[in-house]
């Protein structure tokens, strides 16, 4: 439940946010009546629905990046803290980084970075070549 809701608070906040909208606009007196029932049922499970489906996508792509890290695969996380261009952060074992409750740490570096902000990284240049040579295998 920690978990749940420390991935999933902010749109539990907006999904609130909607619904106090739905019960403003369906209580008006040019709303025809039982539109408040309806509205509230239909954007309640509209809202519910999304949430689960969100949290169902982000904590099956965080037990992936764990499996691919602990493989000993390459990972970028956002960095949030660094307002540049660059903003993402590749991390790995031989770097010295290691998992703890869904948080990559390392002692040298001065934040943490959450699972869920991260994916696995693939090396941009490496993938062109091996297109590149794939064409003139087809060729």
């Amino acid at each position: 439940m920690e978990l749940f809701l420390e991935l999933e608070i902010v749109y539990i906040v907006i999904g609130i946010f909607i619904l106090s909208i739905t019960a403003f606009v369906t209580t008006r007196d040019f709303v025809p009546k039982g539109a408040f029932k309806k509205g509230m049922i239909a954007v309640g499970s509209f809202v519910a629905i999304m949430i689960a489906l969100h949290y169902n996508v982000t904590t099956s792509r965080m037990q992936g990046v764990e499996e691919m890290f602990n493989s000993g695969k390459e990972i970028i996380c956002e960095n949030k803290m660094k307002r540049t261009v660059a903003r993402s952060v590749i991390l790995s074992k031989e770097l010295g980084w290691r998992v703890e409750d869904h948080l990559f740490k390392n002692s040298d570096y001065e934040r943490d970075f959450h699972t869920s902000r991260c994916i696995e990284w693939t090396d941009s240049k490496l993938k062109m070549e091996e297109e590149e040579k794939q064409k003139k295998e087809t060729k």
